[in-house]
Protein backbone atom coordinates (compact mmCIF):
# COMPACT_ATOMS: atom_id res chain seq x y z
CA UNK A 1 0.00 0.00 0.00
CA UNK A 2 1.34 3.13 -0.76
CA UNK A 3 -0.45 4.80 2.43
CA UNK A 4 0.17 3.16 5.75
CA UNK A 5 -1.79 5.99 8.12
CA UNK A 6 -4.43 7.39 6.97
CA UNK A 7 -6.99 9.71 8.72
CA UNK A 8 -11.08 9.98 8.46
CA UNK A 9 -12.66 13.15 9.39
CA UNK A 10 -16.45 12.48 9.30
CA UNK A 11 -19.16 12.78 11.77
CA UNK A 12 -21.20 10.15 11.01
CA UNK A 13 -20.78 6.87 13.13
CA UNK A 14 -22.25 4.60 10.25
CA UNK A 15 -20.11 5.72 7.73
CA UNK A 16 -16.85 5.52 10.65
CA UNK A 17 -17.52 2.26 11.14
CA UNK A 18 -18.52 1.23 7.02
CA UNK A 19 -14.76 3.04 6.33
CA UNK A 20 -13.18 1.24 8.60
CA UNK A 21 -14.92 -2.44 8.06
CA UNK A 22 -13.93 -1.63 4.21
CA UNK A 23 -9.91 -1.11 4.93
CA UNK A 24 -9.72 -4.08 6.79
CA UNK A 25 -10.74 -6.05 4.56
CA UNK A 26 -8.38 -5.02 2.12
CA UNK A 27 -5.25 -4.04 4.70
CA UNK A 28 -4.68 -5.07 7.61
CA UNK A 29 -1.21 -3.22 7.83
CA UNK A 30 -2.68 0.70 6.94
CA UNK A 31 -3.92 2.46 10.46
CA UNK A 32 -6.72 4.80 10.35
CA UNK A 33 -7.20 7.78 13.07
CA UNK A 34 -11.01 8.49 13.05
CA UNK A 35 -12.09 11.83 14.07
CA UNK A 36 -15.83 13.44 13.80
CA UNK A 37 -15.01 16.95 14.56
CA UNK A 38 -13.01 18.20 11.56
CA UNK A 39 -12.24 20.97 13.96
CA UNK A 40 -10.72 18.43 16.84
CA UNK A 41 -8.64 16.88 13.49
CA UNK A 42 -7.32 20.01 12.52
CA UNK A 43 -5.96 21.00 15.92
CA UNK A 44 -4.32 17.67 16.28
CA UNK A 45 -2.84 17.55 13.00
CA UNK A 46 -1.49 21.13 13.39
CA UNK A 47 0.03 20.13 16.57
CA UNK A 48 1.47 16.95 14.78
CA UNK A 49 -0.50 14.60 17.75
CA UNK A 50 -1.20 12.70 14.14
CA UNK A 51 0.34 12.79 11.13
CA UNK A 52 -1.33 10.84 8.06
CA UNK A 53 0.08 10.11 5.14
CA UNK A 54 -3.49 10.69 3.35
CA UNK A 55 -6.92 12.37 4.76
CA UNK A 56 -10.06 11.41 3.91
CA UNK A 57 -12.91 14.13 4.25
CA UNK A 58 -16.77 14.02 4.90
CA UNK A 59 -17.95 17.39 3.62
CA UNK A 60 -21.26 18.27 5.62
CA UNK A 61 -20.27 18.47 9.37
CA UNK A 62 -21.45 20.71 12.18
CA UNK A 63 -18.96 22.95 13.75
CA UNK A 64 -16.23 23.04 10.88
CA UNK A 65 -17.44 21.55 7.15
CA UNK A 66 -15.22 20.11 5.04
CA UNK A 67 -14.87 22.83 3.05
CA UNK A 68 -13.53 25.00 5.98
CA UNK A 69 -10.76 22.43 6.93
CA UNK A 70 -9.59 22.82 3.44
CA UNK A 71 -9.19 26.38 3.54
CA UNK A 72 -7.83 25.96 6.76
CA UNK A 73 -4.86 22.90 6.44
CA UNK A 74 -3.82 24.53 3.04
CA UNK A 75 -2.69 27.50 5.28
CA UNK A 76 -0.26 25.74 7.09
CA UNK A 77 2.61 24.81 5.01
CA UNK A 78 3.70 21.62 7.45
CA UNK A 79 0.04 20.20 6.54
CA UNK A 80 -0.54 21.55 2.87
CA UNK A 81 1.04 18.95 0.75
CA UNK A 82 -0.81 15.94 3.05
CA UNK A 83 -3.30 14.30 -0.18
CA UNK A 84 -7.36 14.96 0.97
CA UNK A 85 -9.44 12.41 -0.36
CA UNK A 86 -13.41 14.00 0.15
CA UNK A 87 -15.84 11.06 0.35
CA UNK A 88 -19.60 12.85 0.54
CA UNK A 89 -23.02 12.59 -0.11
CA UNK A 90 -22.97 14.98 -2.73
CA UNK A 91 -22.02 14.56 -6.42
CA UNK A 92 -23.19 18.30 -7.07
CA UNK A 93 -20.86 19.26 -9.73
CA UNK A 94 -20.12 23.24 -8.21
CA UNK A 95 -19.74 21.52 -4.78
CA UNK A 96 -16.89 19.08 -6.52
CA UNK A 97 -14.83 21.95 -8.77
CA UNK A 98 -15.30 24.30 -5.12
CA UNK A 99 -13.85 21.35 -3.25
CA UNK A 100 -11.11 20.96 -6.09
CA UNK A 101 -10.14 24.70 -5.77
CA UNK A 102 -9.81 24.52 -2.43
CA UNK A 103 -7.06 21.57 -2.48
CA UNK A 104 -8.79 18.06 -2.39
CA UNK A 105 -6.70 15.66 -4.29
CA UNK A 106 -9.70 13.51 -5.40
CA UNK A 107 -13.25 13.25 -4.45
CA UNK A 108 -15.85 10.46 -4.61
CA UNK A 109 -19.42 10.05 -3.90
CA UNK A 110 -20.12 8.01 -1.32
CA UNK A 111 -21.08 4.41 -2.40
CA UNK A 112 -24.15 2.77 -1.84
CA UNK A 113 -22.36 -0.38 -2.01
CA UNK A 114 -19.84 -1.98 0.53
CA UNK A 115 -17.77 -3.49 -2.41
CA UNK A 116 -18.00 0.21 -4.61
CA UNK A 117 -16.40 1.56 -1.55
CA UNK A 118 -13.55 -1.20 -1.20
CA UNK A 119 -12.97 -0.75 -4.81
CA UNK A 120 -12.83 3.15 -3.79
CA UNK A 121 -10.22 2.46 -0.72
CA UNK A 122 -7.97 0.13 -3.02
CA UNK A 123 -7.21 2.35 -5.82
CA UNK A 124 -6.53 5.62 -3.63
CA UNK A 125 -4.59 3.21 -0.83
CA UNK A 126 -2.66 1.56 -3.97
CA UNK A 127 -2.12 4.73 -5.93
CA UNK A 128 -4.27 3.79 -9.20
CA UNK A 129 -7.01 5.76 -8.46
CA UNK A 130 -8.98 6.02 -11.57
CA UNK A 131 -12.87 6.61 -11.04
CA UNK A 132 -13.85 10.32 -10.67
CA UNK A 133 -11.00 11.97 -9.99
CA UNK A 134 -10.71 15.52 -9.60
Amino acid sequence: MKYQKILLIDDDEDDQEIFLNALQDISLSTSCAVFGNAREALFKLSSQEITPDLIFLDLNMPLMTGQQFLTEIKKEESLSEIPIVVLSTTSHAGTIELSKQLGANYFFTKPDRFEDLIDILESVLTGHVVPKTL
